[in-house]
């Protein structure tokens, strides 16, 4: 593109934007990031070697006239380095401790964020968890416990999933049954003891933390497409497990949703509008919107993040087109640049359409796009 077309294109899609989304705000990291957290309603936690803690525009929260709030940058709360890299990273609740993993090992290293009176601007590291095996490059998944008790999940494998005390260390529970070693995707509490194990191969284990019993394995579904090789899974959040559902994406573009009382059986199916040539393990995200019934963001195949309402899903399998896409990491590529892709999403916890998005070129954007 000649320097008028591609100003031409910005143009065009800054005029959109106005259109779709409610409300967009950019920030650019020096290296791209990986992972994102909420650590309250207003700021968020991202790292790539280097750990910061994020404001988020004061704009997006005006109740009235947003034109009155001028404030419309990210704002750097505190910061910390760490040696090696940060694959994983989750904020313990009701705490300001972070927990992560840095994709080498198994071990988690343990963050102390700072109090919010601005005592001190640095996110220091305080500790570490041993993980129970320590396999050149079986990095962990965590999942924090929503409990009064700073404990957290984590674990590489199926086979060596376990539940530690952030502050002492101890191991407190471990998965027991999974005879096989398969690499897990995510880890997931559906309530204060009971969670799910999620593997690549489309294997859930659903387990109790309060029992030593072995967990109940969910394999993929029997009209899962033979040929995909990698599964996500996500669970929607609820007062009780028993109305959680599970959404399960794999890397052929197929997702199923099914009952977490009933894995056998899909409740609904589509085959999602994605680009499947290539993607990686880490940057796949499917997530339910906690906020918002239906929907789940999908991410990590392109420079998109995509929405659907899975209220529009039948038993069969049929193509479904999204709700929502954001595009706004990729629309100022140039024909030579590198592709964008995204690194990771999450949805705020109380707002509908909130999402905060990550891609690999550094930027990081937090969007709220307009019912239409």
């Amino acid at each position: 593109m000649e320097e008028t077309e591609f100003a031409d294109v910005l143009d065009e899609w800054f005029i959109e934007t106005l259109k779709t989304y409610k409300d967009l705000y950019v920030y650019q990291l020096e290296n791209p990031t990986q992972v994102i957290e909420w650590t309250s309603e207003k700021r968020n936690s991202l790292s790539k070697s280097e750990i910061l803690e994020l404001h988020l525009p004061q704009r997006l929260f005006a109740q009235e006239i947003k034109g009155l709030c001028t404030e419309r940058d990210f704002k750097v709360v505190r910061g910390g380095f760490t040696d090696g890299p940060v694959c994983c990273l989750v904020h313990v609740p009701g705490t300001r401790c972070a927990v992560t993993n840095d994709g080498l090992t198994s071990d988690l290293q343990v963050w102390d964020l700072g109090s919010d009176d601005r005592v001190t601007d640095v996110i220091r590291r305080t500790g570490g968890i041993r993980g129970s095996r320590n396999v050149a490059g079986s990095g962990s998944r965590i999942a924090a416990q929503p409990s009064s008790q700073p404990q957290v999940l984590h674990g590489a494998w199926s086979s060596d999933v376990q539940l530690s005390n952030v502050t002492s260390g101890q191991t407190l529970y471990k998965l027991a049954g999974p005879t096989s070693a398969d690499p897990l995707t995510s880890l997931q509490f559906v309530s204060n003891c009971v969670f799910l194990a999620s593997c690549c191969n489309g294997n859930i284990y659903i387990a109790d933390t309060r029992t030593s019993a072995a967990p109940q394995l969910s394999p993929p579904l029997q009209s899962s497409p033979c040929d995909s090789v990698l599964w996500w899974a996500d669970a929607s959040s609820g007062l009780e497990p028993c109305c959680c559902r599970v959404i399960r994406l794999s890397s052929s573009g197929h997702a199923t949703v099914s009952d977490l009382r009933n894995q056998k059986e899909a409740v609904s199916q589509a085959q999602l509008n994605i680009k499947t040539r290539c993607c990686c393990l880490n940057h796949v995200r499917v997530s339910w919107a906690p906020a918002l019934d239906n929907c789940v963001a999908v991410s990590g195949f392109d420079g998109a993040v995509q929405i659907y309402n899975t209220s529009c899903w039948g038993t069969a399998l049929l193509e479904a087109q999204p709700l929502f896409q954001h595009c706004g990491h990729a629309i100022a590529l140039r024909s030579n640049d590198v592709p964008v892709c995204i690194t990771s999403h999450v949805w705020h916890p109380e707002r509908p359409r909130t999402l905060l998005s990550a891609a690999s070129d550094g930027s990081v954007h937090v969007w709220d796009w307009v019912d239409s």
